[in-house]
């Protein structure tokens, strides 16, 4: 069987990370995908989306979170117009997921807007509320080995822990109280790791499960999901989600399950998957050593959208 472009690349969409507006700005008010995405996302919230991220003082706020779906979708569909990009596998770790539904064909934007918003509020309340001081950190260069004796010291200690992201071989992401998060970066540093950032809300973590419980209570009665057209890679376990209700329990389940992105690598290598483009802006899921070392991967962000487009001039 003659193998084609879509049995061999696949999208990704990047979990969310502090991501300046001045870095992003430009792209959603030049790009035309991006621009129209925008407008209906501003009018299924019903404020403007732009002017509430401009004056956003939070990485994570409710407006960031939108922005950041808008720009993943904008750039996929600006890499199907310029790349003529036809994937035939899509996957999104941990935020990335929604942009992974939506652009599957699982989801309608305009829901996944409604629903990114909403699920940022019932998270802000349930974290100052329910679970308040728990955060997820970030950090690289501590192989399991070493990160295995750190645990073990937090155990000893009677400390509440868990894994929320199996990144790579020595990249992971923990979720702990907020008050033992220098004390964890000091570990790290003595043992040649290096801590990247601190994540609030965290995610990712079996203890969650009443927030999981109400998101699907009072959040996911009401969204419609179909069958997704593109088949979605679940970056909990790499199952592969063909359904409507396989794209759900993905999305769901992510709030407390651990997302293992090697997982994931190993689907797409099973697939025959050999190119990777990673659409959002991103500065991990396109860089890892996972990801890199497996296939040719382009980080399709806002700044490769707005540079110019060379072309070969024939003489």
């Amino acid at each position: 069987m003659t193998r084609t472009p879509e049995m061999t690349s696949a999208i990704v969409f990047p979990g969310m990370g502090p991501c300046e507006f001045t870095d992003v700005a430009r792209f959603m008010l030049v790009d035309r995908d991006a621009r129209d995405l925008l407008a209906t996302a501003s009018d299924a919230l019903d404020y403007d989306l732009f002017a509430r991220y401009r004056d956003s003082d939070s990485d994570y706020s409710e407006y960031a979170q939108v922005a950041f779906l808008v720009n993943c979708v904008a750039l996929a569909r600006w890499a199907e117009r310029v790349m003529d990009l036809r994937p035939g596998l899509v996957a999104g770790p941990s935020f990335g997921g929604k942009a992974a539904a939506v652009y599957s064909g699982a989801l309608d934007f305009a829901e996944a807007v409604r629903m990114t918003a909403q699920l940022s509020r019932i998270e802000t309340e349930y974290f100052a509320t329910e679970q308040r001081g728990v955060v997820t950190m970030s950090f690289v260069r501590t192989p399991q080995d070493r990160l295995r004796d750190i645990l073990g010291e937090l155990d000893e200690a009677g400390e509440w822990y868990e894994i929320s992201c199996y990144v790579d071989t020595d990249f992971w992401m923990v979720t702990l109280h907020e008050g033992r998060t220098d004390w964890l970066a000091q570990r790290l540093r003595a043992g040649g790791g290096l801590p990247l950032y601190v994540m609030d809300p965290p995610l990712h973590a079996t203890a969650f499960q009443p927030l999981r419980d109400r998101v699907e209570a009072e959040l996911f009665g009401s969204l419609h999901f179909t069958d997704p057209q593109i088949p979605v890679v679940a970056d909990q376990d790499g199952t592969v989600r063909d359904t409507a209700d396989g794209v759900r329990a993905m999305l769901l389940d992510g709030i407390v399950t651990p997302v293992r992105w090697p997982e994931v690598v190993g689907t797409f290598q099973r697939r025959g998957v050999e190119t990777v483009h990673v659409c959002g802006p991103d500065r991990l899921w396109g860089r890892v050593g996972a990801t890199v070392r497996n296939f040719q991967t382009t980080i399709v962000d806002p700044r490769r959208a707005m540079s110019p487009i060379r072309r070969t001039v024939a003489v």
